[in-house]
């Protein structure tokens, strides 16, 4: 029989692959693996995530830690990244979602201040609510290959360096305010949200897709 000691040391010495399996075998092996993992958060070095997401406040707990990650790494068979998933992470660069992946949760990559690149999947279907909100230095989203349904209010907020987005045809739901302060991809007749008042942001569904997709067109 594996003793939680035997588990806490034998995880040490595991390629990381072998690592995210053994989270997938037991509950002991998962409590030791993910132990494991923690210390290597403290360090700056990675979230691996399991597909499932963690409330606000927690994520507001891990913050101190989460600005210490320079990577994300996915487990396998799973289709989500969870809600706030990745919030916080203000030095994660690059994310590469891999196939298989169909949504990317409310807050998943909320405030990555310095995410530069993200790899969508071809499997993609829906982006939450602020899931990349103020990602601010975010330049160049390409979402055509997918097929994605519906993004989210607020998906792409603040994201003030973002110069291009493509979008597919199977996009069908745009939510409110998806662009704002968007100031090099919209114009400022499109995102015409009223910052000093809480009223329901207007319905500006049809302009902005006109706008993308004769942008793409150009391009």
């Amino acid at each position: 029989m594996r003793t939680p000691e035997f588990r806490r040391h034998f995880v040490e010495f595991v390629p990381e692959d072998t690592l995210m399996r053994l989270r997938l075998a037991t509950k002991g092996w998962k409590a030791a693996a993910d132990a494991f993992m923690d210390e290597g958060v403290e360090s700056g070095e990675v979230i691996v995530h399991d597909g499932e997401g963690i409330s606000h406040g927690k994520a507001c707990d891990r913050r101190e830690r989460r600005q210490l990650v320079t990577r994300a790494n996915f487990l396998l068979n799973i289709t989500k990244v969870g809600m706030n998933a990745c919030h916080y992470a203000v030095n994660l660069v690059v994310v590469d979602i891999p196939v298989g992946f169909e949504t990317i949760s409310d807050y998943a990559f909320a405030e990555c201040s310095s995410l530069i690149f993200v790899s969508f999947p071809t499997t993609l279907t829906s982006i939450g609510t602020r899931a990349f909100y103020y990602c601010s230095i975010l330049e160049n989203v390409e979402l055509l290959h997918t097929n994605l349904q519906k993004l989210g209010n607020e998906a792409f907020q603040g994201c003030s360096e973002l110069k291009s987005m493509t979008i597919p045809g199977s996009l069908q739901t745009l939510g409110g305010g998806v662009f704002h302060r968007c100031y090099k991809l919209l114009p400022i007749r499109i995102d015409r949200r009223n910052t000093d008042s809480w009223e329901p942001l207007p319905d500006t569904t049809p302009e902005v897709i006109a706008h993308l997709r004769s942008k793409q067109n150009q391009s």
